[in-house]
């Protein structure tokens, strides 16, 4: 196609694309992709191509794209107000409303939400938090954080240490020494295959507290913990898991950090991951489904606990000294009013639930039986297949082979944008909780077509 631009060369020349490799994009092995609009689950290219968009962008597209209820919402708050600050008791009535509208689906012991504009931002947020907590308090050595192996929480430098994934580390001096990682709990790669889920639960909560035996309970001050682990192989928790280990964090006062920056706002079926779970989280963090992407916009909501601790902390130290210029930007604020009013409106957290059930079904009965299908799993709007060279000795593939990025690219040829998951030959799926069963079937049957094609 012919055209008087220069986009794809301004690209290769001035654009530094995030999680990219570098060299192989800037040769043009990587090929570019220009997106120019959306509707529904669909997304579509300045070539003409329309594709499902099966991982909602990164999670986040929540209420599916084109919703002009929202572009309106944005416009008219730009037109309005485009900017003001939030400091010294500044707001706007897009941020407040959309602090009370949090506050009535969040879980009943949360106080406040502090905006920020990504989960990245929101977990920094929260580690400064749970330090000024603890020094507050006169517990100035508690201030360790323990994430989990696989977990994700950010890319930033404490966010990327709290992140357990090799890619976010490598040659970037991380994790930080105030980051300890305790098992993931991914009962596919449990260490040994006659573990029960109540066993391989037992086995998580042992492993922590032999983490938290050798460091001392007296120097950490908070465990974080995604309800279901997402880019680290969108993982559902084996039985009993979230229940366990909050009993084991209470008995040392260790504070609980929910990152439900994926599963918050309708993913799993319920309104928060904690719910579903029956997490009492101290500090929940909050992101993409928040706005469903259409601005940037993060938040850490702050438990009744945790609140009456700050509030004592200024009263004998001053104004907290923490904040972001953008913190409750109006524009993001104005989207996600707007956004939680569609999640209602359209009925999208249950349609998340059954349709996502469904999809789960669905790739379960087209799928569970190939020979190298090692695992499907799912929870909500999540789904993942997971690739193994022989599955009863659960034997991976070597990462040479690069099984998973070439379904994802069958997959792709076929119409349906899958996430090929890092630390495994893993396909992803989080479509936009708008997706209805026949859009679900055409994903199961592309699916199946591409690891026929991949894997025979």
């Amino acid at each position: 196609m012919l055209r008087n631009d220069q986009l794809e060369e301004w690209d290769r020349e001035n654009f530094f694309h995030p999680s990219t490799h570098l060299a192989q994009f800037a040769r043009g092995e990587i090929p570019q992709r220009i997106i120019t609009g959306g509707s529904g689950v669909f997304i579509e290219d300045r070539d003409g191509n329309k594709l499902m968009d099966a991982f909602a962008g990164l999670y986040c597209v929540n209420v599916g794209y084109g919703r002009t209820e929202i572009a309106e919402a944005i416009a008219a708050q730009a037109k309005e107000l485009a900017y003001y600050h939030s400091y010294v008791g500044h707001g706007t009535e897009a941020s407040i409303t959309l602090a009370k509208m949090i506050l009535d689906r969040a879980p009943a012991n949360m106080s406040k939400v502090y905006f920020g504009l990504g989960g990245s931002d929101a977990n920094e947020t929260n580690i400064k938090l749970v330090w000024y907590y603890n020094n507050i308090l006169g517990r100035p050595e508690k201030k360790k954080i323990i994430s989990r192996w696989r977990g994700y929480h950010g890319s930033g430098l404490m966010t990327g240490s709290l992140t357990g994934l090799e890619l976010f580390h490598k040659k970037f001096d991380l994790p930080l020494s105030q980051v300890i990682h305790t098992e993931a709990p991914y009962y596919f790669r449990r260490p040994e295959a006659a573990m029960t889920e109540a066993d391989f639960t037992a086995h998580c909560v042992a492993e922590l507290e032999k983490l938290i035996e050798a460091e001392g309970a007296d120097t950490i001050a908070a465990f974080i913990g995604e309800p279901v682990l997402g880019t680290g192989g969108i993982v559902p928790p084996p039985a009993g898991y979230w229940e366990a280990i909050q009993k084991v964090l209470k008995k040392h006062d260790i504070l609980l950090i929910a990152d439900e920056v994926v599963t918050g706002f309708g993913r799993l079926g319920t309104m928060f991951g904690s719910d579903h779970y029956g997490i009492e989280a101290d500090i929940i963090t909050i992101a993409k489904g928040l706005t469903s992407a259409y601005a940037p916009l993060s938040g850490s909501i702050v438990s009744d606990k945790v609140w009456k601790v700050l509030e004592a902390g200024t009263d004998e130290f001053g104004a907290i000294g923490h904040g972001w210029t953008y913190s409750a930007h109006p524009i993001g604020a104005a989207a996600g009013v707007a956004n939680l009013r569609l999640i209602d409106s359209l009925g999208l957290v249950e349609n998340a639930g059954t349709v996502g059930a469904y999809l789960n079904r669905a790739m379960t009965d087209a799928l569970g039986d190939h020979a190298n299908v090692g695992d499907i799993r799912g929870e909500g709007m999540l789904c993942a297949v997971e690739f193994v060279e022989d599955r009863d000795a659960r034997r991976f593939f070597g990462a040479e082979r690069k099984v998973g990025p070439s379904v994802a690219a069958a997959l792709l040829k076929r119409g349906i944008i899958g996430r090929a998951m890092p630390q495994g030959d893993i396909l992803g799926f989080a479509p936009p909780l708008c997706l209805t069963e026949d859009e679900a079937d055409r994903i199961v049957a592309a699916t199946h077509e591409a690891v026929t094609e991949v894997l025979g």
